[in-house]
């Protein structure tokens, strides 16, 4: 007889809301991670009373109500609102591209049809009818200038590949804003969870054993029946072994101090968009939560190469993991017991409210429950 109902293999965010509403439908729950600590990249870890985002800055915007009412049922949410801006150059620009780009970017170009007429010009003087590359497809957007100092290199340095070697469809719009508003999201809502995100899905989590530092396939291997029923958000490809091939992606790599200053940057997120500098942005996390402690963390984060082994971010969506994917997608039809969900389980970026309806979605279909009922 199965221990449990369900082994949840993932302590993320798809793991730990289906873990709460399972419990709530009476179900029992283990739910384990190979890692030693919950919240998967969303983790957040306390230094000196500054909640770092250790795998990456996040910052929680979405424009679905039943979403926002219900991550906010476990943490009460700031009203920070992103407004990185990009370094080039000894130059400092607001993100998006906006007024006070275009303004700072064209001196005498103030209003709205001002912007239009300059960016239009210089998407005409390209002459680009068929974009062919995603450098073609930018400068046929946004004109030479934007391009060149806020869209190639940070790309380049991304993909690890030249703009001219990337496909168009990587970037099918690049938005203006044709007002003075810095606001990076056009989300209704955004902010972030006082306390940090992993306090966040650790109170999804009350009542569920977790269990950390632990791999799925050594847990199986010793009790094959534990569960009646398998959540997996790990790696639809590492499940089997990788015997149809590997799923590539891009990582990251982090490198963080602690500095013995107030304020080192005086925003959260400056995105570097050089190709000659090696990292795409410093995050300084105290900026997250209005922080005024003594000292500040700051974190630089580089675009990474990927190999099995490695932390995988960005799914590489190109033909060939698209199908290869297609052909373990048709495998784990033949799984009677196990289901496999989240970024990982899917081979799918999801933002962090897209992955939270993403659960619903799992947690409806196998619950047969609507988690946004109280």
């Amino acid at each position: 007889m199965s221990r449990y109902d369900y082994l949840i293999v993932g302590a993320g965010v798809t793991g730990a809301i289906f873990a709460h509403e399972a419990r709530r439908a009476g179900k029992t729950c283990l739910a384990i991670d190979r890692r030693n600590h919950t919240a998967g990249n969303m983790y957040t870890e306390d230094v000196h009373g500054i909640n770092v985002h250790v795998y990456g800055a996040h910052i929680f915007h979405t424009s679905m109500r039943e979403v926002w009412d219900y991550v906010n049922r476990f943490a009460e949410f700031n009203h920070y609102v992103n407004s990185p801006v990009a370094y080039y150059k000894g130059e400092v620009y607001n993100l998006p591209f906006n007024m006070n780009t275009f303004s700072k970017m064209w001196p005498g170009v103030v209003t709205p049809a001002d912007a239009r007429a300059k960016i239009d010009e210089q998407i005409a003087a390209e002459r680009i009818d068929a974009p062919v590359n995603l450098e073609e497809q930018a400068l046929s957007l946004v004109g030479r200038d934007i391009f060149e100092k806020l869209v190639k290199g940070y790309t380049e340095k991304q993909w690890g590949r030249d703009c001219t070697e990337l496909p168009a469809h990587i970037i099918r719009r690049l938005p203006c804003r044709f007002t003075y508003d810095n606001n990076y999201f056009n989300d209704r809502f955004q902010g972030i969870p006082m306390g940090g995100y992993t306090k966040l899905i650790d109170k999804m989590l009350e009542g569920t054993e977790v269990r950390l530092g632990v791999e799925y396939k050594e847990l199986i291997a010793e009790e094959p029946d534990i569960a009646d029923r398998i959540i997996y958000c790990g790696p639809i490809d590492g499940f089997y072994d990788y015997k149809l091939g590997t799923l590539e992606y891009r990582s990251l790599r982090f490198e963080t101090e602690e500095l013995d200053e107030v304020n080192h940057q005086g925003v959260a997120v400056v995105n570097y968009t050089e190709r000659d500098v090696p990292y795409t942005r410093v995050i300084e996390h105290k900026h997250f939560e209005f922080g005024e402690q003594e000292t500040t963390v700051v974190t630089h984060e580089y675009p990474a190469d990927w190999a099995p082994g490695d932390e995988p971010y960005y799914p590489l969506n190109n033909e060939r993991n698209a199908e290869l994917y297609k052909r373990y997608a048709e495998l784990a039809k033949s799984e009677g017991k196990v289901v496999f969900a989240g970024r990982l389980g899917e081979y799918r970026y999801y933002d962090m409210d897209k992955a939270v309806a993403a659960a619903f979605r799992l947690v409806r279909r196998e619950l047969k429950v609507e988690p946004t009922e109280r």
